[in-house]
């Protein structure tokens, strides 16, 4: 039951994350650490055993944050966009983390052809920015809520 509690958290912190990267163009560092730290709460509420499981996640949430960190010095992607992969990666186990970054690719990629659109069509001078924390939030409550709206699964 706390894990359904705290997974209705999850979705709360990923609406506020989305609205505030469509609005502002920022994830709030804060927001990333509460996603981040409510993680271990998770896991003790699901009953992952210490050894191997969370030693999985955060081996797996370092590797996320490793790889989407060379992202963000090549330019690609912004500061908390990656922070927010490496904290939603301390949540998800390895297949849904690969099915909601898949999602985030697809979701991403059409994020990114209208809002090139839209800049396009305003005639704008200045470079596009595309709110990939949308993307990314859109992809995790998809992967977290699949459970409960998917009953053939």
């Amino acid at each position: 039951m706390a894990n359904h509690v705290l997974l209705a958290i999850l979705a709360f912190l990923l609406l506020i994350a989305a609205v505030t990267d469509l609005k502002a163009r920022i994830i709030a560092n804060r927001l990333n650490l509460a996603i981040a730290l409510l993680a271990p709460v998770y896991w003790w509420a699901s009953g992952l055993a210490p050894w191997p499981d969370m030693a999985l996640q955060f081996g797996l949430a370092a590797i996320v944050f490793a790889i989407f960190a060379a992202m963000f010095a090549l330019g690609w992607m912004g500061g908390g966009d990656v922070k927010l992969l490496g904290a939603l990666a301390l949540w998800l186990p390895v297949q849904p983390l690969l099915q909601m970054l898949i999602l985030m690719s697809v979701f991403g990629g059409a994020l990114t052809l209208a809002v090139i659109a839209v800049h396009k069509f305003r005639k704008l001078k200045t470079n596009p920015e595309v709110p990939y924390g949308v993307a990314i939030a859109c992809a995790a409550l998809w992967v977290i809520s699949e459970p409960y709206l998917n009953q053939f699964a």
